[in-house]
């Protein structure tokens, strides 16, 4: 399976910017994500990739073939680009069968007529409908639709493929469920893959690597864990994952304080001059509470708190703290007895240079 380069990507709407100098990697046979806000150009990227949008500027490559060059006007259609996609709406035809519906990218390459029942059987085994060739849209659950949507987009074993937020009209439930079976799916198939969502669970979880995009830019590039632990801007630390920001400045080598509460924080930086204006970016679930008897007036990574409220939510009880002028969310086990406590922070906060 070949790689695929996307380089200097740019695409305005009516005069409206939805993507913007985009550069990135995919490996081969990599499970990529694209993931990001509403707006942020992540499906428009994708478009491009399949041919159904023609980008401003900017090159695609697959291997060695280029599929567009926006410097000469260059746009290969979309029949020929070898590529793959399932849209977020599965886009079945409800008149037709499972078969007859895999069957239609077969129709449009010319596949001989005698060899598409072998290739439409082994699809349908592959995605798990093996029994449901004679069925229709209408008589297949979410789930089932969704696999129907993939099996014919893998119909002819594609060099790329593409999924737009696939697993979004999936209930919670199904979603964890086909989240694992797509990407066990990938696994075994090799093939070099992008995924579109702008669920950061399914793309922590399912994802080789993943860009984060934000106004149509690429703010980072990286594995699950290197994304979540160790975010770039601000505004990658707060889209992946929940994260509330502290104003502060650094008061001595690797030590910050916050403007709002006084509280002395252990800095990720340690290049940062004394005095440097900072925000501290901290993760709710790295927060707990601290009890009484371990309680210390100044000591570091301890945050004043205030129990604003308490809900009860099976794991344990979700406790919404006031620190400073920020609200934070801590989980735990037991109910407080007291609302004016301390949060020990356990893994230090994310600094950046304000």
């Amino acid at each position: 399976m070949p790689d695929i380069t996307v380089n200097h990507l740019s695409h305005d709407y009516g005069g409206n910017r939805v993507v913007n100098d985009l550069s990135f990697h995919v490996r081969d046979g990599e499970f990529f994500t694209l993931l990001g806000p509403s707006g942020c150009g992540k499906s428009t990227t994708l478009q491009s990739i399949a041919g159904f949008t023609n980008p401003s500027e900017g090159t695609i490559s697959v291997g060695e073939t280029v599929l567009v060059s926006g410097e000469r006007k260059y746009y290969m259609p979309p029949e020929r680009r070898e590529i793959g996609m399932v849209f977020q709406s599965y886009a079945l035809w409800p008149h037709m069968t499972v078969a007859q519906n895999v069957a239609m990218p077969l129709k449009i390459k010319k596949v001989a007529k005698q060899d598409r029942a072998a290739l439409i059987d082994k699809v349908l085994e592959q995605v798990g409908l093996g029994e449901h060739h004679k069925r229709y849209p209408h008589e297949l659950s979410g789930g089932q639709q969704q696999r129907v949507a993939l099996a014919r987009a893998l119909v002819y074993e594609p060099s790329v493929l593409l999924l737009d937020e696939p697993l979004s009209n999936l209930d919670a439930k199904l979603r964890l469920q086909a989240r694992e079976w797509l990407k066990d799916l990938q696994r075994q198939t090799g093939i070099t893959t992008i995924y579109v969502t702008h669920d950061q669970q399914e793309a922590l979880y399912a994802s080789d690597r993943i860009a984060v995009l934000d106004q149509g830019r690429v703010l980072q590039v990286g594995t699950p864990k290197e994304v979540y632990d160790d975010p770039a801007t601000p505004a990658s630390a707060d889209f992946v994952g929940r994260c509330v920001f502290f104003p502060g400045h650094i008061v001595e080598r690797g030590v910050v304080q916050l403007d709002e509460c006084g509280a002395r924080l252990t800095a990720t930086k340690d290049n940062l001059e004394v005095g440097s204006r900072v925000s501290v970016g901290v993760r709710p679930e790295r927060l707990s509470v601290v009890s009484p008897g371990e309680a210390v007036a100044d000591g570091l990574d301890r945050l004043p708190a205030t129990l604003v409220s308490s809900s009860y939510v099976g794991s344990g009880y979700d406790h919404l703290f006031r620190v400073g002028e920020q609200t934070v969310s801590v989980i735990e086990r037991f109910g407080l007895p007291e609302t004016e406590v301390q949060l020990r922070l356990e893994e230090p906060g994310y600094v950046f240079a304000a």
